[in-house]
């Protein structure tokens, strides 16, 4: 299949009152070079809902599910559910932004991390590891109708 490409002309005036310009034909090519096929899609839909679904079980404090792959979340019997009813109130789409909690401009992975780390005195968790993708694929998606507004509270 053939990449989509998009042109723009740029046309630059150089020095003042000379009259010169530098004319360019700039040739963009777009973020995929292919457009996704149903069945493409259909294999990266299958896939993030079973992160979805990993996320979850850690989100509601599965412990066979944290055992399986290796973290600890929580040293004092609670989950993130106990404070954030089925991830309604995790607010990712404010995120990046400053957190108050930590004093500093954090990401949705840093306040995770803060909340299993301080009120949950668990381990952190691997900033790129399983259990904090699948942890981010449930609370992105439990927020999926909600608008980007990143920096807000």
């Amino acid at each position: 299949m053939r990449a989509k490409r998009s042109s723009c002309l740029l046309l630059a005036g150089i020095g003042v009152g000379m009259g010169l310009g530098l004319l360019a034909w700039i040739d963009w090519a777009s973020a995929h070079k292919a457009e996704h096929t149903p069945e493409t899609l259909k294999a990266f839909e299958q896939i993030f809902m079973q992160q979805v679904e990993i996320g979850d079980l850690l989100f509601h404090g599965d412990k066979a599910t944290a055992d399986k792959l290796g973290v600890n979340l929580s040293n004092t019997g609670m989950a993130c559910a106990m404070c954030h009813p089925y991830a309604s109130d995790t607010h990712p789409h404010e995120f990046p932004k400053w957190q108050e909690q930590m004093s500093k401009f954090a990401t949705l992975r840093d306040m995770i991390n803060w909340c299993i780390e301080k009120p949950n005195q668990g381990e952190v968790l691997d900033i790129d590891g399983p259990a904090m993708k699948a942890l981010e694929a449930y609370i992105y998606w439990s927020n999926r109708n909600s608008p980007l507004r990143p920096g807000t509270h």
